[in-house]
Order: structure tokens, then sequence, then C-alpha cells
């Protein structure tokens, strides 16, 4: 099957010192969902077509903490006013990415699905099918391990626009990236 169009998204998820290392396993940890951000990208030519973002009001740890604030520029406040409950902004998620082919730097797959079931959702579709593009960008030579999302397109000399670790942001540098790669040629599955 040969990619023609594709969602890429990235999230920004619940965060505090030292969650990385641990692996959100600390006590009241959870990775809920705070950004959901996307763009629809064109597989020929890397074209990016459409942009999706979307602010979530976490439910289990509804204050965000002064590192993921520091990280992000997401604020209390800011959620407060634009953020929707994580079933809406998963229902528009699925609703941009229509019947297309999703597609994250990591498993952000599992956080959505780990999301849902917090949530205690039932009755929602299931996510399209994913691409893990750490795979994609490891086939193409790189080695990922120690890189975020925001990295891949500045790796690729593409400038990063916006703010690193702002959803919408990284979904961009992700796209550009893959852009750069796809128009030397490498191939998408």
């Amino acid at each position: 099957m040969t990619v023609r169009q594709l969602t890429i998204f990235d999230l920004e998820f619940t965060a505090w010192e030292g969650s990385l290392a641990s692996h959100w396993l600390a006590p009241g940890e959870f990775k809920e969902v705070v950004q959901i951000g996307a763009v629809r990208f064109h597989g020929q030519g890397g074209v990016l077509q459409e942009s999706f973002d979307c602010l979530v009001r976490p439910r289990v740890n509804p204050h965000l903490s002064d590192y993921f604030t520091a990280l992000t520029g997401i604020s209390n406040d800011r959620v407060a006013k634009e953020g929707v409950d994580f079933e809406s902004a998963y229902r528009r998620f699925l609703a941009f990415a229509g019947d297309s082919l999703i597609a994250a730097f990591g498993r952000d797959d599992w956080v959505l699905e780990e999301n849902a079931r917090l949530c205690g959702l039932k009755d929602t579709a299931p996510l399209p099918r994913f691409l893990n593009l750490r795979d994609w960008f490891d086939a193409q030579g790189f080695d990922t391990n120690r890189l975020h999302s925001c990295d891949i397109g500045p790796l690729l000399g593409v400038p990063f626009e916006g703010r690193k670790h702002d959803a919408l942001c990284d979904a961009r540098s992700i796209a550009e990236g893959m852009r750069v790669l796809i128009n030397r040629g490498a191939k998408l599955p």
C-alpha cells in the first residue's frame, strides 16, 4: 500500500519534573492529553494541506504543573478558557483524520487509547490505522532514540517555527522533515 495522504499528529500531555525518567509511574501520574495538534500531509511531494489544534482539560490532574507550563507554554488559565473535555477533542481529531492513516513520532496512539480508557469512553470509533514515524525515520538512517518531534525539521535543515513542545508546531516539524526526505527520494510505506 502506498500512502497518498496521512494525518501527522503530536500530543502534549501532563508531565512533572522527572516524569519522563520514571515513565509516568509515580503515584497519581497519568499521561493526560492537554493538546492535540495535527496536519494533513499529502505524501506526493509532502504538501501540508490543513491543520488541527485542540486544547484538552485533564480530569485526573486538572491543575497543570509548573514544569509542564514552562515546557509547553500552555497555562492553566488557557486550558480553562479554551480547553474541551477529552471525548470532544478525540471525536474532533477523528473527524479531522477521516479515513487517512494517522502517524506520530512515537506511540502517541497508545496515549490516545489510554486517555479513552481513563475517561471511560466505550462508544467512540477506534483510531484509524497508525504509523510510528520513529521507525520510518530510523529506516532513513536517523537514530531517533534521543529526539523529540520538535527536533526533526531542524535536523533536516528546516527552521523550527513557533514554540517547541506545542503539539501543532511539533506536528509541522515532523511533516517538514518528512517532506525534505521525500524530496530526496525517501519512500513512505
